[in-house]
């Protein structure tokens, strides 16, 4: 599975790192820690992630914008989980009227992160068996 991890918080990183690994998930993974970034990369890299991971609240440009450049792009679709620490309920219907595929609040142990890494593997292998099928 190729993921762009978009975060800007190293320990973050670490932790999704640490549960792709603790659940055998096979994985290449980039990571961008500003959100004027992700487009620019996706313009040049040569293998397309199967995944998006994008994070909310990130310097230069929020991942709102982020969410909405990426879905009006040639790029719209990549599944875009969102993965943030806001609970908001406005924040969910925002990101999930926009385009993305699923919005999770960052857990808090070692259990939650599994989860997460559950659904996120869920969205890249349909993604993944959609394009297979073509």
């Amino acid at each position: 599975m190729n993921i762009l991890l978009v975060e800007d918080d190293p320990d973050d990183v670490e932790l999704l790192l640490e549960a792709l690994h603790d659940n055998d998930v096979k994985f290449r993974i980039e990571s961008i820690k500003e959100g004027d970034k992700v487009l620019p990369y996706l313009q040049l890299c040569k293998i397309f992630p199967d995944i998006i991971i994008l994070d909310l609240n990130l310097p230069k440009m929020h991942g709102r914008e982020v969410l909405i450049s990426l879905k009006s792009s040639t790029f719209s679709h990549i599944p875009i989980v969102i993965l943030t620490t806001s609970s908001s309920k406005e924040d969910k219907e925002f990101c999930l009227k926009s385009g993305a595929d699923k919005f999770l609040s960052k857990p808090s142990t070692v259990e939650g992160f599994n989860q997460t890494v559950l659904a996120i593997t869920q969205i890249a292998n349909q993604h993944v068996e959609k394009n297979l099928s073509r």
